[in-house]
């Protein structure tokens, strides 16, 4: 965990550290571009996280897969600008290794290839357990009593030792490093089991109407989230507290509550955020932070009906999906609910640091001048 900013202020200022806030609208452009350009050469792609995919390219020939992979390097380099690094094994585990042995000796210039057996069998021995996909320090330290101290050890670990040790994940992780796939590709992504709107205010929340537009803020956030992934929630959740690291007095407290049908409609998750954020709140305190959280999500399709009409509702429908396509294509906010307050209100995250949002916004584009 690392230090909030304000208490670390004095060492900034000496050591002239560089201060930069999140910039999410640039990571998440960045992360897509980055996927469509290794769409561009190979099919098969599952997206890991946000800066992680893995690739299957078992269609190509074997003597074209090292050529293949240093070309994608270079097109997403010349495409989107961002440096990579290529590991290429035959299971995930294994690849996850090699991808850090090019990371971290330049020998191999941003490509590992781990395919062969007698390679793996010279570079495993070189891997730290720590590194291994899934293990971290408490995993390694409790390996290291055992003498597995490195990736070579840990395949030569009995899969029923490793599972009775690590549970099932052990002994698939064992597998996987003696080159045995236990963990294929997952292609269709897997249906949500929750979703967060979480903030730290910008300035101290202190009266109930800053409030009640942060929670219509997020929960209409929130709603987006459950459209864009196709799911609708039975349950909410609100919470809200002040801040911990300073002498303010401390309130913290959370609600959730039922809707009366599965729902992924705005002004229905809006209307129960604030009704139990209205429950929630004290007068008399600097709140820090508030939040929506969605639980026990299933997919649209199976949402139970509503007492009301079935037209009613599908007309809401398409009337929410219409503000969400206005918003993805006019800038997030451009349409949004009366309730959730001004787009510059004080209580808003503040960004002082953030970098410009090159790839989508045109305002911060840098400009140029020619000089003739």
């Amino acid at each position: 965990m690392g230090d909030p900013e304000f208490k670390i202020r004095e060492l900034i200022r000496r050591e002239n550290v560089r201060v930069f806030s999140s910039n999410y609208a640039l990571y998440g452009d960045l992360s897509r571009r980055v996927s469509d350009s290794l769409h561009s050469m190979v099919p098969t792609v599952e997206t890991y996280s946000i800066d992680e995919s893995f690739l299957k390219l078992g269609e190509f020939h074997s003597r074209e897969v090292e050529p293949l992979a240093r070309a994608l390097r270079e097109r997403v380099h010349r495409w989107v600008g961002i440096p990579t690094c290529v590991g290429i094994a035959p299971t995930k585990t294994l690849a996850k290794v090699a991808n850090f042995l090019a990371k971290k000796r330049p020998q191999y210039r941003g490509v590992c290839d781990l395919r062969d057996g007698r390679v793996r069998g010279e570079l495993l021995p070189t891997v730290p357990v720590e590194e291994v996909w899934g293990f971290g320090s408490a995993s390694a330290a409790k390996l290291a009593k055992l003498g597995i101290q490195t990736a070579a050890d840990l395949a030569a670990l009995e899969p029923e030792n490793a599972r009775a040790l690590m549970t099932v994940t052990g002994g698939r992780m064992v597998y996987e490093l003696r080159g045995i796939s236990c963990m294929p590709l997952e292609l269709v992504e897997p249906t949500r089991k929750g979703i967060a709107v979480t903030r730290s205010f910008g300035n101290p929340v202190t009266t109930w109407q800053e409030m009640r537009e942060a929670l219509a803020s997020y929960a209409t956030r929130a709603a987006e989230k459950m459209r864009r992934h196709k799911v609708a929630s039975d349950n909410l959740f609100v919470f809200m507290h002040t801040n911990t690291f300073n002498t303010d007095p401390f309130y913290s407290n959370g609600a959730s509550a039922r809707f009366s049908a599965t729902t992924n409609d705005t002004g229905e998750v809006v209307a129960l955020a604030v009704r139990l954020g209205e429950r929630l709140f004290r007068d008399g305190f600097r709140y820090a932070k508030c939040g929506v959280m969605i639980t026990e999500l299933l997919p649209e399709a199976v949402q139970q009906p509503a007492l009301w009409s079935e037209l009613d509702r599908e007309r809401r429908e398409r009337a929410w999906k219409t503000v969400d396509s206005l918003n993805a294509t006019l800038g997030r906010g451009t349409v949004r609910i009366l309730s959730s307050g001004p787009k510059d209100a004080t209580w808003k995250l503040r960004a002082e640091h953030r970098s410009p949002r090159w790839t989508t916004r045109w305002a911060e584009l840098p400009k140029v001048q020619a000089k003739m």
